[in-house]
């Protein structure tokens, strides 16, 4: 059958239309001229629990409070034919799909460790954890083979050699994310990499969120293995402070 397509101009319209009807997923942006996109998004899950919610915005500074809203998408505009429509299916199949969810969660404050249905992931390779940890920290935004290399081996040139091994870490990263069944929170595409943010229960991104329980467990320190990790860390003091 195929799918019924309703468009508006108004955000309050589509919420007096869902009122008396039902809808799978929503495509909307941010910054709108009647209402806030995230106010919208809030809104709409209100009226519909169960509804995926993809944003498309020009705007990268508000992914964290989207997906603290449990966004199943959030799309940098200009806005490509192809990924949209990827956005959406898998959006879509999780709609579809009756399995049993996943629970994955990252502790970021301290040392880095990922869980999956309570049992810690076991990484193989260090880098591969390293390799999870940066692109959490970088809250779902996409991130270069380039600059994950400089990342992980600081000032090693990125010759062929040392591409290979990066190739090594990230099949690594993927092979073990798929142990566990949680290989749906990482995305490669294009030679870029990022984690999907919707997908997984950080503290870090919580107490961006103002979660107050997730406040109140910070210690002063946030992924202590990591060097790179300190610039997050002074945003969190100074969220802290301010």
């Amino acid at each position: 059958m195929k799918p019924e397509v309703k468009g508006f101009q108004k955000a309050n319209d589509a919420l007096i239309w869902l009122k008396d009807n039902t809808a799978d997923i929503t495509l909307t942006d941010i910054n709108m001229p009647d209402m806030n996109g995230l106010v919208l998004a809030a809104k709409l899950k209100t009226l519909c629990p169960d509804m995926k919610i993809i944003f498309l915005t020009g705007y990268s500074e508000y992914a964290v409070d989207a997906f603290a809203l449990h966004a199943s998408g959030y799309i940098m505009k200009p806005v490509g034919k192809e990924r949209l429509i990827s956005e959406i299916e898998h959006a879509m199949s999780d709609h579809r799909q009756a399995k049993a969810p996943v629970h994955i969660e990252a502790n970021t404050f301290g040392e880095f460790d990922l869980t999956v249905n309570g049992e810690t992931v076991d990484f193989p390779r260090a880098k591969a954890k390293e390799l999870l940890a940066y692109l959490i920290d970088r809250q779902g935004h996409s991130v270069s083979r380039a600059n994950v290399f400089a990342v992980l081996f600081e000032d090693k040139q990125y010759d062929r050699s040392m591409q290979k091994q990066l190739d090594v870490i990230i099949r690594s990263l993927r092979e073990t994310l798929r142990k566990y069944d949680a290989d749906d929170i990482f995305e490669l595409s294009r030679g870029n990499l990022r984690i999907r943010p919707e997908k997984i229960n950080c503290d870090m991104y919580r107490f961006i969120g103002g979660d107050i329980e997730a406040i109140n467990s910070y210690r002063g320190e946030y992924m202590n293995s990591y060097s790179w990790a300190a610039l997050t860390e002074a945003f969190i003091a100074q969220e802290i402070y301010e």
